[in-house]
């Protein structure tokens, strides 16, 4: 790594996951805040880890079991979102439904075809992105879940 890289690291999440329906453990990038008190910055976008967005800031310690810093609790939270998307039409290529949320301001990541999440940050107004999402899975396309939707996204 190079030392504009050197302040980040992987951080391991383990967690029982209601998409996979079983323990999980994803590992996630994430920016050194403050190596005495163990603070991190999260910079990925969670595949299927709840509860926990891009931009939060966390606790971590080092697991000797596991060889690597592990994910102990939130300590501030970033206001952005997470969404986890599914796409059922196996003829509409991924990457074409990612440019339309892309397209609204949000952050994408796929995982494989029929597979990604978006990260939908703080600023952004969640109402016509949820009603996109809404309207696709109204129309059999997708399916999705709002395993972390922060309070400036809250609809209800």
């Amino acid at each position: 790594m190079d030392s504009k890289n050197d302040n980040y690291v992987k951080v391991l999440f383990q967690f029982y996951s209601n998409v996979l329906d079983e323990e999980t453990n994803e590992t996630m990038w994430a920016e050194l805040v403050d190596t005495e008190k163990g603070l991190y910055k999260l910079d990925s976008i969670p595949f299927y880890a709840e509860e926990i967005a891009s931009g939060d800031i966390f606790l971590a310690e080092f697991d000797t079991t596991q060889k690597m810093l592990k994910f102990k609790e939130i300590v501030e939270y970033s206001g952005n979102s997470t969404v986890q998307v599914a796409v059922f039409d196996k003829n509409i290529p991924t990457n074409e439904i990612r440019d339309i949320f892309i397209a609204l301001g949000c952050i994408t990541e796929k995982m494989r075809e029929g597979y990604f999440v978006l990260d939908v940050p703080a600023y952004l107004n969640y109402k016509p992105i949820r009603e996109k999402l809404l309207a696709l899975q109204e129309a059999g396309l997708l399916d999705f879940a709002e395993p972390c939707l922060s309070d400036e996204h809250d609809y209800n």
